[in-house]
């Protein structure tokens, strides 16, 4: 038994075998979403393999359960391409969400605004992305799946509802390419003003290689990006780890509201 089957099967013995209608990762900030779950809680600990995420504002756990009467599955933190090098370090979880009989999944990030209409404490709904850090997730899978098409990555579908929610809701949400830097360390002004040379509206270290697992292994994908800052040389503020963290909430609860309604559209 491979080890996504065994850890499917040591979850669905665990929280249940009902097959989740939502998958959803949090980024920086954002752990307290998890929290409002009503469910069974795994931490990563728990289940082998899973990453360790430990990068501080996330929450190390699955929890899979009732959110506005749908079933979903929140992964309260993620592995970062610059915690190990590896940017198929996702591959396990989303493996065996899909093993759970999930379709969907919806990311979410802390990034940096490149924008002046998209400021700090705002919403962006990715359309697209740019992979500027330069690496694949699926290097090394030895399968012709690993050419997968990305010209609509970003589901169409997805994507309009969680825009029809936002309006219901009276919420700003912006469509805007996504450009994935490497990190640790936060982008130069120059990298900033290349980035927006090449189309790019917000800037961050994650969810392209999610993305791209997701659509390797069949789900479909959104994402929302939370700004917590506006690009190095574009604003006075000295960007950092802690002001993230700050900010991060403000736009936070905002996508907090805007995915309970999309969940209690679904009906």
């Amino acid at each position: 038994m491979s080890k996504s089957a065994e850890l499917t099967r040591l979850i669905r013995d665990r929280a249940g075998t009902a097959p989740p209608r939502l998958g959803l990762i949090l980024g920086s900030g954002l752990g307290h979403l998890a929290d409002e779950v009503q469910g069974t809680a795994i931490p990563y600990s728990d289940l082998p393999g899973f990453p360790h995420a430990g990068v501080s504002g996330h929450n190390p756990r699955l929890v899979i359960g009732e959110l506005e009467g749908q079933r979903v599955a929140v992964f309260g933190g993620r592995a970062h391409y610059y915690e190990h090098g590896n940017p198929a370090e996702m591959r396990l979880p989303l493996e065996i969400l899909r093993g759970l009989g999930c379709e969907s999944l919806l990311l979410t990030n802390a990034a940096g605004s490149l924008r002046a209409d998209i400021p700090p404490g705002g919403l962006m709904l990715l359309n697209d992305h740019i992979a500027f850090a330069g690496t694949n997730p699926l290097i090394g899978e030895p399968t012709d799946a690993r050419f997968v098409p990305m010209t609509e990555a970003h589901d169409p579908a997805l994507r309009a509802a969680l825009a029809t929610a936002a309006r219901a809701e009276g919420i700003a949400l912006p469509e805007g390419v996504y450009c994935w830097f490497s990190g640790p360390s936060f982008e130069t002004p120059a990298e900033i003003r290349a980035a927006k040379v090449l189309g790019a509206d917000a800037v961050g270290m994650s969810t392209v290689p999610e993305v791209i697992l997701a659509r390797f292994l069949g789900l479909r994908v959104a994402a929302v990006s939370v700004i917590t800052n506006m690009g190095a040389g574009m604003a006075d503020e000295q960007i950092s780890h802690e002001q993230t963290k700050a900010i991060a909430p403000l736009g936070a609860a905002k996508l907090e509201r805007v995915l309970r309604r999309y969940l209690r559209d679904l009906g």
